[in-house]
């Protein structure tokens, strides 16, 4: 009975301290959200190209050494 009334408190604790560090935490605006997005869909696209021309590169060079060596 102890120990539950102990865990109530803990988990009541938890949860003051944890909305107290929330209310500390700088949101970003929309806008800045948005930017962000923005950045990180286009680097994925970018790097997501990038591999897919080193794959196409890859892969036609293995096929090329395939060929001259397969009799």
């Amino acid at each position: 009975m102890a120990e539950e009334k102990k865990v109530t408190k803990d988990r009541g604790r938890w949860f003051r301290e944890m909305r107290s560090e929330l209310k500390k935490v700088v949101w970003p605006t929309p806008q800045k959200v948005a930017r962000n997005t923005g950045t990180v869909i286009l680097y994925s696209l970018l790097f997501g190209a990038c591999i897919w021309i080193f794959d196409g590169v890859a892969a036609m060079f293995i096929k090329t050494l395939l060929s001259l060596f397969a009799a």
